[in-house]
């Protein structure tokens, strides 16, 4: 091992990290890159001007080295506001500024937009990459600590990295999530076959009243599907939903164009069509083992069609397709009997105001303790066979 100490960089442009560097990072010890820690991922975020600064998104990655070598990269982000992140601290920032602090700009590490599960701490495969691991979770501290931001917060990550950087004095935090695992299911009907009898005609019924007498016909598109055409018609979708949920979308219609002529084979859109027009349309990101839906629009409303489009034939792919999970974004209890089983989310965060970083912690001990009650409850209420659950387990 080298005998020269790590330093810690910060590039304020993807485009500045060669991709190559960064998705060696990205990968580990894996086969290939998740499509959200791919570098054409963030590259695109950034063309597109998606996550820049004029929209409260300024890169602020970390780049770990040891004698001129990348051995780690944290994707990160000086942020101005909270939007965008799925897991919401905006209480604390009002409490902390109610008594005189300046919660923002904070550092945030994440892929934006992206409530996805994923490592956050890219680590090259190697003799080192625990040392660099344990590096980056302490030099990241140091630099929000340097920079005079009130907090650093990296979200959906891994749980060996939470507790890595519980050890390190970052505050733990958990949340919900509900996920479809596939349990080795040939066709859509096996997984239907575990369900208990009446979950398993409720499905029936909103499939076939989603499709049925309306002329709607469910189409799967990637790759070279992914005309600019069919973006410009899904993007019509996501702003027309995107406006209602949010007041204003987060993606530009330029992140569409980059990131289907950089990753299209690792994009599904379930897309659906009536009187020969696109009407409704689910995109997915194709992982190495799961089916990742993202978010969705429609304009024209079915009964059940958003059900059938975001969750039924995301079950159907990841089943076809062979991959072991779905995971179909943020919150949603109305996925539960719709197969997806409650799992649990993992966020760690660094305060460095004593004060604020005392309340937080325990804030936190108590939210643990209800996430923990919930998805215990939540747990039981899974639409599944009592027999084919205690197989499963």
């Amino acid at each position: 091992m080298s005998s020269t100490p790590f330093t810690l960089r910060v590039a304020t442009s993807v485009a500045d990290i060669p991709a190559d560097v960064w998705n060696a990072c990205a990968a580990g010890t894996s086969r290939s890159v998740d499509p959200f820690l791919d570098h054409a991922f963030f590259l695109s975020l950034e063309e597109s001007r998606s996550a820049v600064r004029e929209t409260g998104w300024l890169g602020h990655h970390l780049i770990l080295e040891r004698d001129e070598t990348v051995a780690a990269i944290m994707p990160c982000y000086l942020k101005s506001h909270s939007r965008g992140e799925y897991v919401f601290d905006g209480g604390w920032a009002e409490a902390y500024e109610r008594a005189g602090g300046r919660y923002y700009p904070k550092l945030q590490a994440s892929v934006p937009f992206t409530p996805a599960t994923g490592r956050r701490l890219l680590v090259r495969a190697g003799p080192e990459a625990d040392l660099a691991r344990t590096a980056l979770v302490q030099g990241a501290a140091q630099v929000a600590v340097q920079a005079g931001v009130s907090s650093l917060h990296v979200t959906f990550c891994r749980q060996d990295e939470w507790e890595l950087m519980a050890a390190a004095g970052y505050l733990q935090r958990n949340d919900t999530q509900f996920h479809f695992e596939n349990e080795g299911y040939a066709v859509f009907d096996d997984f239907l076959a575990a369900l208990s009898s009446r979950k398993r005609k409720v499905i029936r019924r909103e499939r076939r009243e989603a499709l049925e007498g309306r002329g709607i016909t469910i189409r799967w598109l990637t790759g070279a599907d992914l005309t600019e055409e069919v973006w410009d018609r899904f993007y019509e979708f996501y702003m027309d939903t995107g406006s209602r949920k949010w007041g204003r979308p987060y993606l530009t219609r330029a992140f569409y164009s980059l990131i289907g002529a950089r990753i299209a084979d690792r994009i599904l859109l379930v897309m659906a069509e009536r009187d020969g027009r696109y009407i409704a349309g689910a995109i997915n990101f194709i992982g190495q083992e799961v089916l990742y839906g993202r978010h969705w629009g429609a304009v024209e409303e079915h009964p059940f069609l958003h059900f059938e489009v975001c969750y039924y034939q995301a079950i159907d792919y990841a089943i076809r397709h062979g991959l072991k999970r779905v995971e179909a974004g943020a919150q949603g209890e109305h996925k539960l009997a719709r197969g997806y089983k409650p799992v649990t989310t993992h966020s760690a965060h660094f305060i460095a105001d004593r004060g604020l970083r005392r309340a937080v912690d325990d804030y936190l001990a108590r939210e643990r303790s209800y996430v923990a009650e919930a998805i215990q409850e939540l747990g039981a209420m899974t639409p599944f066979r009592r027999g084919a659950m205690e197989e499963q387990d």
